[in-house]
């Protein structure tokens, strides 16, 4: 491993200025300008000695850029933005922590694993699908839309949503009644409970 770090010094500086949150084979095989049966073993060395994390099959992410796993999930299953309990608590609004990444998106419902996190993409109608926007790289439910989206979710049976552990007090409540007229009335009903 010693004798390989200068390459993997050479290979991370590379990589950085690239500026991309995830790299596939035909990425690294032009970075690296090897073969795929040669390729395979670097690749394996790599994330052997820490240099790549193997996110899925043929999708690599730099050891260094773990923070960047919403936006390549993100770029993975497209048009989607990250929402529900997820962007809940990346607004503050939800103290917890959650241990998966929750996603949005007007196709089929799916579930990844990208390294070690769980990745849900959450089927909504296309008539749902707005309220985000481009933050970091990545697609983001506006905070009134997370909440709508967790609430439709719940409604449906696929989500539970406990109100009283939520932090309400920065939403915009005008935006919310606005965004909540798109959604059924089972929603309505819950978003007019939450506000004063």
């Amino acid at each position: 491993m010693e004798r390989n770090k200068p390459k993997d010094i050479a290979l991370v500086q590379r990589l950085l200025a690239l500026n991309k949150a995830h790299f596939t084979l035909a990425d690294l095989e032009r970075i690296l300008g090897q073969p795929r049966p040669v390729l395979y073993v670097t690749l394996h060395r790599l994330v052997r000695d820490q240099v790549l994390v193997r996110l899925r099959r043929g999708v690599y992410q730099a050891a260094f850029q773990a923070q960047a796993l919403p936006r390549v999930a993100n770029l993975l299953v497209y048009p989607s933005y990250l929402s529900f309990e997820s962007a809940l608590a990346q607004h503050g609004i939800l103290s917890q922590l959650p241990y998966s990444l929750s996603f949005a998106t007007w196709r089929r419902s799916r579930r990844l694993t990208l390294g070690e996190t769980v990745v849900f993409f959450h089927q909504l109608k296309r008539s749902l699908f707005f309220g985000y926007t481009l933050a970091d790289g990545m697609y983001l439910a506006e905070p009134e839309k997370a909440v709508l989206d967790t609430c439709y979710l719940a409604a449906r049976g696929l989500a539970s949503l406990a109100l009283d552990e939520l932090n309400l007090a920065s939403l915009d409540a005008d935006r919310l009644r606005t965004y909540a007229a798109h959604f059924p009335v089972g929603v309505q009903r819950r978003i007019q409970q939450l506000l004063p």
